[in-house]
């Protein structure tokens, strides 16, 4: 792949890569930092990428790796030195997901409320069930990408989101009915 095929790659998919990025870190700062390694692994390996390969699913692949690698690290730091808790880091406003509507303040809260509840929900899923979910609704990838992706086959990824559904269904219809 030429130079010029990655920057007509980072320019058609380098947004849905973005936003992927900032739903699995949750935050604008970390998510963009993982955009910024992702890109640049993928520049460092330009002259052996393959362009007719779904060079996406291969981006997000990296994006996971590199993300998977970052948590370690911290884990592992977090053991040797205590870092500020994550209470007190979503309290000073250093994470945010919840996307800004323009409709009355009233329709305002109560969709920022739903779009934090189902936010928080989704967070809560194992990993291996919230990637799947990030993969097929946030980065509009097909099963198959997935699965190459993530390194397994299709129908895990078919079970994984099956089983992400179920696990969400009972939580989000308490939103839907108010109940």
């Amino acid at each position: 792949m030429t130079k010029q095929e990655f920057e007509q790659f980072a320019s058609k998919d380098g947004k849905d890569i973005l936003r992927f990025c900032r739903m699995t870190t949750c935050g604008t700062a970390q998510g963009d930092d993982l955009y910024q390694d992702t890109m640049l692994k993928l520049w460092e390996q330009t002259e052996k990428l393959d362009n007719r390969d779904s060079l996406k699913s291969y981006a997000l692949s990296v994006a996971i790796l590199i993300w998977k690698n970052k948590r370690r690290k911290f884990a592992w730091r977090h053991r040797i030195a205590a870092f500020e808790s994550y209470e007190k880091h979503i309290e000073s406003g250093g994470v945010e997901c919840v996307r800004k509507i323009s409709d009355e303040p009233e329709q305002q809260l109560l969709k920022k409320e739903a779009d934090e509840f189902v936010r928080q929900k989704v967070q809560e899923l194992p990993e291996k069930y919230r990637m799947v979910v990030y993969l097929y609704y946030s980065a509009d990838l097909k099963i198959k990408e997935i699965a190459k992706c993530l390194h397994i086959t299709e129908s895990a990824v078919k079970s994984r989101l099956r089983k992400a559904k179920s696990m969400l269904k009972k939580d989000l219809e308490v939103i839907r009915y108010g109940g």
